[in-house]
């Protein structure tokens, strides 16, 4: 039996740190580091894929008489649509301006997509809270003619309110009847794009003047005053958002309601905590954020300046986009807003692609999505990245207990 068990060990020693192994790839690098390392990478990879879309579908590329002239090519190529990339988003103030118009709504609905996410819920809806808050923003700017220190709150506020109770039925019905947010909130989407066509084709809200659905433009008073180009105050409101979102979930008894009710929302109604309260304000707390990344959108100047009207397309993707945002943001404040300066940055520096070097701007969404799907995937980013790898089997025999480091460190020799 002796010399059967002396057989046995050494492979089950073997197995055994395998599947610690296995525990440990499924699990996050431990720390901030490991996670900046993961991102830097899921950047890297996404780039690279990018470039290769580039060169494969380049006619020039396609045409080269040799691989070495294929090559070249395809460098030159993806070399100008990178730089043109950067140009179009840092390259100039105007160039930063754009990239924080376009970044300030994704930080907002981000924000709402993320809190969310803190209380264990997942807000697919932040399209359609989003929705809300351009209707009910623009309403109050092109039907109102208040002094703009009324006027711009007022219509900020009605945005804001209207995302919420878009948002608060869904917390409602989850809280009370169990209802999947998920499927709820994919539902009120196609509800609130098909009330807003509607909207468009009553007098109410269509413009006199034209016969397509197109709201009248919203008046001066109620836009948000710019600083530089298309820097405007919302990129600052945006910021705030994010502060204000740290310091509810950091410093406040609701914030610790929201963790707890997300990291285990039956241990938190044992320990006396009202759950349906807690995911009801969260879901309305969100749709605020996500209405206020709508407002974002209707009350900004457009790129001459001038003031927005509402469309059926005005909103575009933005809380699908959200999306995104928050899961590359970690579901944090600072790193949603670094998420949308990113993404941001991408969708300004697309249009100067596109122009320059005649790279379809769809790119820059197809680099986005990249990226997402490989900071979803870290163990993805550590096969390709052999030395995150060896950082992660580090990091797991220090913080193991003496047994498991002795037992990993055998099956790795």
């Amino acid at each position: 039996m002796g010399n059967l068990w002396q057989a046995v060990l050494p492979s089950l020693r073997k197995t055994w740190a395998a599947v610690l192994r296995m525990a440990g790839q499924a699990r996050r690098v431990q720390g901030l580091p490991g996670e900046i390392l993961i991102t830097l990478m899921a950047f890297v990879f996404a780039f690279i894929l990018g470039a290769l879309l580039i060169a494969c579908s380049d006619a020039d590329v396609l045409a080269a008489p040799s691989f070495g002239a294929a090559l070249g090519t395809a460098w030159s190529k993806v070399g100008t649509a990178y730089g043109a990339l950067v140009t179009g988003a840092v390259g100039s103030a105007r160039a930063l301006a754009e990239t924080t118009a376009q970044a300030a709504p994704l930080i907002c609905a981000g924000l709402g997509v993320a809190i969310a996410f803190r209380v264990g819920l997942f807000n697919i809806g932040g399209q359609g809270q989003a929705i809300w808050g351009a209707i009910a923003a623009a309403f109050v700017g092109f039907h109102f003619d208040w002094p703009a220190f009324i006027h711009l709150p007022a219509a900020i506020l009605a945005g804001v309110a209207a995302g919420s109770i878009w948002a608060g039925i869904v917390g409602f019905l989850r809280a009370q009847f169990g209802a999947h947010e998920v499927i709820v909130t994919i539902m009120m989407n196609y509800v609130a794009s098909g009330l807003l066509l509607w909207l468009l084709s009553i007098d109410l809200f269509r413009d006199p003047a034209r016969m397509d659905p197109i709201s009248p433009q919203v008046n001066t008073s109620s836009m948000l005053p710019t600083i530089f180009g298309r820097f405007h105050t919302g990129f600052i409101l945006a910021l705030v958002a994010a502060v204000a979102v740290w310091w509810i979930l950091d410093h406040t008894r609701l914030g610790f309601r929201i963790r707890a009710a997300g990291a285990n929302s039956g241990a938190a109604a044992t320990a006396g905590m009202n759950v349906p309260l807690t995911l009801i304000l969260t879901m309305s707390i969100a749709g605020m954020l996500c209405g206020l990344g709508g407002v974002q959108v209707v009350l900004a100047p457009n790129v001459l300046g001038s003031p927005m009207s509402l469309t059926v397309g005005l909103v575009g993707s933005i809380g699908f986009n959200a999306i995104t945002v928050a899961l590359l943001g970690r579901s944090r404040p600072l790193g949603v807003v670094a998420a949308g300066l990113l993404f941001g940055a991408l969708q300004a520096g697309g249009l100067n692609m596109q122009a320059v070097a005649q790279t379809p701007s769809e790119l820059a969404n197809v680099i986005q999505a990249f990226i997402v799907m490989f900071v979803a995937a870290p163990m993805l980013v550590r096969t390709l990245a052999p030395f995150l790898k060896a950082r992660k089997e580090k990091t797991l025999a220090s913080t193991a207990t003496p047994v498991e480091a002795a037992t990993v460190e055998a099956g790795v020799a």
